[in-house]
C-alpha cells in the first residue's frame, strides 16, 4: 500500500514539474514548442522523455521552451484531442516546433482501448471508423503522412519553423547496427513528409542508434532504458536522446533555432 501511495504521489509531483516547465518565462521571447508521445514526455516515475532535459540545453533568457508532448498519443490523437490547436493558439511568428510521432501510430484505428492508430503511409487514403470509446461516434481516419503534413502546414501558416524528428528507436535487438538504408516505415515516412512539405528534418533515430552501437545491448539497456520495458528511457537515456536532438539541430542549414542553444 505504501509503495502504491508513493508511486501516485511521485507521478503527481512529476506532473507538476512538467506543467511548470511548459509555462513561458517571457511572452516577448520566441518559443520552441515540443510535441510528441511518451518518448518525449512521460510522468511515470524513473522514466523520462527527451523533451524535458533538452530545455536546459537552450539559453532560457533568449527563448522559451515548452514541452507539450504527452504519453500515449499518436500523430492522429494529438490533433483530434485538440492539443495541437492549443499549441497553435499560443504560437506566434518566429516560433519553432519540434515534432516527433510514430510509436503509437501502428495500433488499430478503432475498437481497442486506445483507438489511436493512423493508416500506414503518406498517401491520401482515409477510412471512416466507429469509435467505441466515444459512444460510437464516427471519425474519418487518415494516413500518418496526412497528419504529419498538417503539423507542418499549420505551423508555417502561423509563421513558425517546423522541424520533424524521426522517432527514437526502441532497445535494438542484436546486433545493434545502424541500417545501411532507412527502413520503409515511420522513420522514412517522416523524412519524406519533411522533404515534401519543406520542413527541417532531424534523423534522430540514426543519431541515437550510432550512440547505441558503442555499447553492447545489455549495456544500452542498463544505461539508457527503464527496467519496465524496452521503449521508455531512463533520465540518462532521455538526456542522451536530447543531446542527439541538439546535435541534429546544429547540423541543420538555414535554421535559426541553433542560435539559441547553449555552448
Amino acid at each position: 500500500m505504501r509503495t502504491i501511495l508513493f508511486s501516485i504521489l511521485a507521478a503527481i509531483f512529476m506532473s507538476d514539474i512538467a506543467f511548470a516547465q511548459t509555462k513561458p518565462s517571457d511572452p516577448n521571447l520566441p518559443t520552441l514548442f515540443i510535441i510528441g508521445d511518451s518518448t518525449v514526455r512521460v510522468n511515470t516515475p524513473l522514466q523520462q522523455g527527451w523533451g524535458d532535459p533538452i530545455q536546459e540545453m537552450f539559453d532560457r533568457t533568449k527563448i522559451n521552451v515548452e514541452n507539450h508532448a504527452i504519453g500515449g498519443r499518436s500523430s492522429r490523437t494529438f490533433i483530434t484531442e485538440g492539443r495541437w490547436d492549443k499549441v497553435l493558439a499560443a504560437a506566434k511568428p518566429g516560433d519553432f516546433v519540434l515534432i516527433q510521432f510514430g510509436h503509437n501510430d501502428g495500433g488499430p484505428l478503432s475498437g481497442d482501448n486506445r483507438e489511436r492508430g493512423s493508416i500506414r503511409g503518406i498517401g491520401d487514403e482515409s477510412q471512416e471508423v466507429t469509435l467505441v470509446l466515444k459512444n460510437n461516434a464516427k471519425e474519418t481516419v487518415h494516413t500518418y503522412g496526412h497528419y504529419m503534413s498538417r503539423y507542418v502546414r499549420d505551423a508555417k501558416a502561423k509563421g513558425m519553423t517546423p522541424i520533424i524528428c524521426s522517432l527514437v528507436p526502441r532497445l535494438p535487438k542484436p546486433p545493434a547496427t545502424v541500417p545501411a538504408a532507412p527502413i520503409a516505415s515511420y522513420q522514412e515516412w517522416a523524412r519524406e513528409i519533411a522533404a515534401r512539405e519543406g520542413a527541417q528534418f532531424i534523423e534522430l533515430q540514426q543519431l541515437i542508434l550510432a550512440e547505441y552501437n558503442k555499447l553492447t545491448i545489455p549495456e544500452v539497456k542498463a544505461k539508457y532504458f527503464c527496467e519496465a520495458d524496452n521503449t521508455h528511457t531512463s533520465p540518462a537515456g532521455a538526456t542522451m536522446n536530447a543531446q542527439c536532438v541538439v546535435k541534429g539541430i546544429r547540423s541543420l542549414s538555414d535554421c535559426d533555432l541553433k542560435k539559441f542553444l547553449t555552448e
